[in-house]
């Protein structure tokens, strides 16, 4: 399907005007790091206002919350889960703005963190328990491992593709949505759409790093 108009793709080398996604993608990793740099003076001081505060309590909510589900052995892997949030949320919420598209409608972004979340709690695994991890692969018996280690394998691939589909599939209905409501119904009547999208946003955004956490929380966990 062909992309509608993207303003910043004029910017974009020609190469990347098939690829809308991955110039809006370096659009967001830029407004992060222009963030940073606004926020960089004040983090000294005493009595931090306005934007520091807003930023702040989104990070400590997000500490709190990934505290809650990996506990204190996961505190080492919040910046990813706190870096993954931040870029699903803005992603998501930038496609309702007239002339951008969503980086996470497109499968390819979703893929990528997919596949960075399914190394990474492997990683852990192994690192925390050694060849002791594959072994939750067997089952709890000898006798059953040729029966569960198929099904194990299978439903560990199958967590990268259910991440990518599901962001890929909610975020680019919506868009698709609110294009067709834009030119088919007058300009107020999508409205309700769009705040729909707003809480799906978000929604979608929770529930990708829920079952991140939660994957790199079963990694930590002694395997029985």
């Amino acid at each position: 399907m062909k992309e509608p108009i993207v303003y910043l793709n004029y910017l974009a080398p020609e190469s990347l005007h098939h690829s809308p996604h991955v110039t809006i993608t370096w659009f967001v990793m830029g407004l992060f790091i222009l963030l940073g740099m606004a926020l960089k003076g004040s983090m000294n001081t005493m009595a931090p206002k306005g934007l520091h505060n807003l930023v702040e309590a989104v990070i400590i909510g997000l500490y709190e919350f990934a505290d809650s589900i990996m506990g204190k052995e996961g505190r080492k892997y919040f910046p990813l889960i706190g870096t993954l949030a931040l870029f699903i949320l803005v992603s998501n919420l930038i496609g309702l703005v007239p002339g951008f598209v969503s980086p996470t409608a497109n499968l390819n972004t979703n893929a990528a963190m997919a596949l960075i979340v399914f190394f990474l709690y492997n990683y852990v695994g192994l690192k925390e328990h050694g060849t002791h991890y594959l072994k939750g692969f067997l089952g709890p018996v000898p006798l059953m491992a040729p029966m569960m280690l198929p099904i194990e394998i299978i439903s560990h691939l199958a967590r990268p593709l259910t991440l990518s589909l599901r962001l890929f599939g909610n975020i680019r209905g919506e868009e698709l949505i609110i294009l067709v409501l834009g030119f088919l119904i007058p300009l107020f009547l999508p409205m309700p759409m769009l705040a729909f999208a707003v809480f799906t946003s978000v929604l979608q955004s929770v529930v990708f790093i829920l079952l991140t956490m939660v994957y790199i929380a079963g990694a930590l966990e002694e395997p029985h």
